[in-house]
């Protein structure tokens, strides 16, 4: 059975224009492997077949969709709390209210996530085989067997020598780190990685970045991953603050 390995935790492209450092580190086989950018959205895609052309109008569909409903709902880019349910938003953003909603985030929380959720569950529709989408160190997962998404934690020793071992069980699966020591988020807490894995990409992010606001030292991992533990459609987590790391759910860890 084949396995995948991925970095994932949030950081931007600096000034310079570097690649992002944790970019998959092994392509899956079979996949074409390519990466589509627009304004800030930068994606990392595998795909059975190139659609670049095709992510590039989803980006652009998802981050209009989010910008025009901004412009009209003062708040909501600068909310650090959840905001009313709206029926007639668009998809992209009722995700996002949705999800931060039961996170108890703002719905920028789930940015990253709903776009590479909006636009690998379009891949997976043009697609017949396996779909990986990552934006920012939160990725999109549709791949038959095991994939390992290999923890990148900042300054931690465990940086980079520890993976979560994964099995899609649903149509696919969102796997989202948020750091406190890593990157340009915004973050409350000090973990240098906390990763949250669920059926909704979107809900994994905005879960990642509440439990992460939670952490200050590694006395709060237990309580953080309860916090987990009692989040529906949460199926795993893993924290990592220093030298420690605490696991919950239906994962596995593995040496990289």
């Amino acid at each position: 059975m084949s396995c995948t390995v991925f970095h994932s935790v949030k950081q931007a492209m600096n000034t310079t224009g570097e690649q992002r450092r944790y970019r998959a580190v092994m392509a899956r086989k079979g996949l074409q492997s390519y990466e589509v950018r627009h304004l800030e959205t930068d994606l990392h895609v595998q795909t059975e077949q190139d659609l670049s052309r095709e992510c590039s109008a989803w980006i652009i569909e998802a981050r209009l969709s989010i910008e025009n409903y901004a412009r009209s709902h003062q708040g909501f880019m600068d909310s650090y709390s959840p905001l009313p349910p709206d029926p007639l938003a668009p998809p992209v953003v009722l995700q996002m209210l949705e999800a931060s909603s039961r996170a108890g985030t703002g719905p920028m929380a789930a940015v990253a996530g709903a776009i590479a959720e909006y636009v690998g569950s379009r891949c997976a529709r043009k697609s017949a085989g396996d779909v990986i989408v990552e934006n920012g160190g939160d990725i999109f997962i549709r791949a038959s067997g095991k994939v390992i998404v290999s923890l990148w934690a900042g300054q931690s020793p465990l940086s980079g020598h520890v993976g979560i071992e994964l099995e899609c069980r649903e149509s696919h699966i969102g796997v989202c780190t948020s750091s406190g020591t890593v990157g340009h988020s915004k973050s409350f807490g000090r973990a240098d990685a906390v990763s949250v894995i669920s059926p909704s990409v979107a809900l994994a992010d905005a879960t990642a970045t509440a439990v992460g606001n939670t952490i200050a030292t590694a006395r709060d991992m237990e309580h953080g991953l309860q916090a987990m533990k009692n989040m529906p459609d949460i199926t795993g987590g893993v924290i990592v603050v220093g030298d420690k790391i605490g696991a919950w759910g239906d994962i596995q860890l593995v040496p990289i």
